[in-house]
């Protein structure tokens, strides 16, 4: 599967409109909440968003390898019954969803959130302890903390590391996956918040999602077209 992890890469990078909306406030807000000195200069707050971002990739991490180790029995038992390839196949099906979820052609998926409530709902006390964030150890662990909030998309990405046979294939399909939302993710720290109204315009979701979905359809249903994304895996 590693050497599927271009392609992931691409979903979250796709999935940007999504994040834009949903994590673009709590990445502008926690911009403002700097002091005046740090905020307006960007030498000095880049260091803290990339400490929010760096600390929401761990926590993806590490969810990736708890699904990824969960998997793994599960992974022996099924290959014989779906047949070799499988993991590829749900990887598939959970890309052409969130595709259909970006577009809005799938509000379902959000409902995947609720499964996670209850780990937010523990966390998100710990996270408001850490504000006023002023320094960047305590940005690191406001983005540990934040990388928990119940994401349909991420969750929907977690299924498909529960089939990846191991805990480091999982954590790696989710390292990838982050990678891709954190362009805009960051540009939306530092332009506090102005991408939003980007993301917000339906024409734009519409499109992403569809190439999302698109390129899930292909690799479900032609994946011998998709080899060109596999000669540079990701060790």
């Amino acid at each position: 599967m590693d050497g599927y992890l271009p392609l992931v890469f691409a979903v979250g990078l796709f999935s940007s409109f999504h994040c834009i909306g949903m994590c673009g406030g709590i990445m502008g807000a926690l911009t403002f909440s700097l002091p005046p000195g740090i905020r307006g200069e960007l030498g000095l707050m880049l260091p803290f968003v990339l400490a929010y971002n760096l600390g929401r990739l761990l926590s993806y991490g590490i969810a990736g390898a708890l699904f990824g180790l969960f998997g793994a029995g599960l992974f022996e038992v099924l290959e014989p019954w779906l047949g070799q390839g499988w993991p590829q196949r749900l990887a598939a099906l959970v890309m052409i969803a969130i595709g259909l979820n970006i577009a809005g052609l799938l509000p379902q998926l959000a409902g995947l959130e609720r499964f996670g409530a209850w780990i937010w709902r523990g966390l998100e006390p710990v996270g408001r302890a850490l504000l006023p964030v002023q320094t960047r150890s305590k940005a690191l662990l406001y983005g540990m903390i934040w990388g928990w909030l119940p994401c349909g998309l991420v969750y929907s990405m977690l299924i498909a590391a529960a089939g990846q046979g191991s805990a480091l294939s999982g954590a790696l399909m989710l390292l990838a996956f982050g990678l891709g939302t954190l362009p805009s993710v960051m540009l939306t720290g530092i332009l506090a918040g102005r991408l939003q109204r980007l993301a917000r315009r339906p024409g734009f979701r519409f499109v992403a999602g569809a190439g999302v979905a698109l390129v899930g359809l292909v690799a479900l249903l032609y994946p011998s077209t998709m080899d060109w994304l596999l000669v540079a895996p990701v060790m």
